[in-house]
């Protein structure tokens, strides 16, 4: 553990999730992969040659371009990016404005239950039961997992995922929101997270203190000071009010 600033008193935590805490980058790999197949087959339905496209992201990207283009403010909600990424795809493929809609609704449906089809450790689970006994916790987070599927929705009194409502970190919008609920001051409000921008520079930009715990090595490159920086989550004891 590392004190880059002095640590002020806090009376919450907030975590951010994907690549905090757990590794997010080989769970994202294999729904891509799960993705491509679930086209191949919903496609070759309507009658498609699916084995003319490959449905990854190269696939995918210029729809998600045309969307940002005609919607810049959906940036901030991934899910509904991406099911109107799919939208336009299955409409370029000739299918019905019903049946793209159909298509990419289901579609993301299946991807967040993909991309939540993972088991965390009885060590994680313990340690944030741990935790919320002692104070309050909260979600941050830039991504969609199913955190009631993925068995952590119970340890956090608050929940806040990026969307139209909620703009995307390093935005101050959920870390405001979070003190709000939690009717603290933002300098009470103690943020862990991987990246250097989203997490550390969002939440010192809030006005909130912030532990850098970066396990995977996949967060951006710090651009400013944590308030202290972690080797390991369970250090966070060490410092508990």
């Amino acid at each position: 553990m590392r004190f880059y600033r002095r640590l002020h008193p806090f009376h919450a935590i907030s975590f951010d999730l994907d690549d905090t805490l757990y590794s997010n980058q080989p769970i994202m790999l294999t729904t891509d992969t799960k993705m491509i197949t679930y086209f191949k087959c919903v496609f070759g339905d309507y009658g498609l040659d699916s084995n003319l496209y490959r449905f990854d992201f190269r696939f995918w990207w210029p729809f998600r371009q045309q969307v940002l283009e005609q919607s810049p403010a959906l940036k901030h909600d991934i899910g509904l990016l991406r099911e109107k990424s799919y939208y336009l795809g299955a409409l370029s493929l000739g299918l019905t404005d019903a049946e793209a809609r159909s298509v990419a609704g289901l579609a993301l449906d299946y991807f967040v239950e993909q991309r939540s089809n993972f088991t965390l450790p009885q060590q994680t689970h313990d340690f944030l039961s741990y935790l919320k006994r002692r104070v309050p916790l909260v979600a941050i987070t830039n991504g969609n997992v199913d955190t009631s599927k993925i068995g952590i929705a119970k340890y956090f009194s608050e929940h806040f995922n990026a969307s139209i409502d909620n703009k995307l970190k390093p935005d101050s919008d959920m870390f405001d929101k979070a003190c709000t609920a939690l009717k603290i001051r933002h300098a009470q409000l103690l943020h862990v997270g991987d990246c250097g921008r989203n997490d550390v520079f969002g939440a010192i930009n809030a006005g909130c203190q912030t532990a850098w715990l970066n396990p995977y090595q996949v967060g951006k490159p710090l651009k400013v000071l944590p308030t202290l920086g972690l080797d390991n989550i369970e250090q966070l004891t060490k410092i508990l009010p």
